[in-house]
């Protein structure tokens, strides 16, 4: 293995929005075409069963993800792009890592944490509604990573601690059994955008103020109409940096577009001017993406060929992969 490899694992649940798409589709494509690293990336459908057990929301979620990262340009000859579900291995050696993993290192995981605090809080048993997914994801996310021996993982924030976790199960698998994981480590970029949703907080499906990427013109529109702004009159200068307007601005347009529109806001352009500007220029950057989006949902066949190739490309790596590991672990022939 020359290069080094990048993993990125994106979880089907919900629609592809606009956050989605500055702070993960986008930054990972450009990446992924520098020719720096070996990319992976795949869709999560085992880590979407925790949170979701609405089967045709996952199955169609599955596709208009796939379908996503394709129209905006992933080249699947250059990475590898592959269904969670298509790679057994990856089942397999959560297993085999799960019987080396604490129990009290999966104590500590946030989200686990987390919604026991809930329940506590509420009055009820800390472990209501508590499944062992939630409890033990971190070593099926330890299980992606150290599958396909990834050195950089691209996270948020919130996710470091599950790669910090990756490498404490790695290191006493390598420890009791010899060499066999590289210890992966968490990359965060601070540049990436994190959009404002349409009320102002957080762009995320859990508060239900996504805009969705490949809505039709018409609803695009209506969208970014909808974006919370002051009460500011036409004529009064407006502050950009606490706009969420002005700042999904930025993250679509050229730096000189950026400094045009911020000496329109210092001259107090009207709220209905600025959203039907970034009206035109989000939808300029969608036009093509979002029609090849439309073909392939309506051809999930395509996909589906696209999604097969992939698997066979990373099952390369990890049939050799585990067939080295349970032969460490004593699973092998007897002949």
């Amino acid at each position: 293995m020359s290069q080094k490899r990048v993993l990125t694992g994106i979880t089907t649940s919900g629609t592809p929005h606009l956050g989605n798409y500055v702070g993960a589709i986008r930054p990972a494509i450009e990446a992924s075409r520098t020719g720096e690293f070996e990319s992976f990336f795949f869709l999560a459908d085992y880590h979407a069963l925790i949170k979701c057990q609405d089967a045709d929301k996952v199955h169609q979620s599955t596709l208009e993800i796939a379908a996503a990262w394709l129209a905006m340009g992933l080249d699947t000859e250059k990475v590898t792009f592959y269904r969670q579900s298509d790679i057994p291995e990856i089942t397999e050696l959560t297993w085999l890592l799960t019987c080396m993993t604490a129990k009290g290192l999966m104590n500590r995981a946030h989200a686990y944490k987390g919604a026991v605090q809930a329940n506590t809080d509420a009055g009820e048993d800390e472990d209501m509604a508590i499944s062992m997914g939630l409890f033990s994801y971190p070593i099926l996310m330890a299980a992606d990573i150290l599958m396909f021996n990834a050195h950089k993982i691209p996270v948020g924030r919130d996710q470091i601690q599950h790669v910090e976790m990756a490498r404490d199960i790695a290191q006493r698998f390598n420890h009791h059994y010899g060499e066999h994981f590289v210890l992966p480590e968490a990359q965060v970029d601070d540049n990436v955008a994190t959009l404002q949703g349409l009320d102002g907080r957080k762009m995320s499906k859990s508060y239900g103020n996504t805009i969705p990427l490949f809505l039709t013109e018409k609803q695009l529109k209506k969208h970014i109409n909808k974006i919370k702004t002051n009460l500011l009159e036409p004529g009064q200068p407006k502050d950009p940096d606490s706009s969420a307007v002005f700042q999904m601005w930025q993250a679509f347009a050229s730096e000189t577009q950026v400094q045009t529109m911020r000496d329109e806001f210092a001259n107090g352009i009207a709220w209905g001017e600025a959203k039907r500007q970034l009206f035109e220029l989000v939808n300029e950057q969608l036009r093509e993406p979002r029609e090849k989006y439309l073909q392939l949902v309506e051809n999930s066949a395509e996909v589906e060929a696209v999604l097969k190739q992939g698997a066979e490309k990373a099952r390369q790596s990890s049939s050799a992969l585990i067939a080295d590991v349970r032969s460490a672990v004593g699973i092998r022939s007897l002949g």
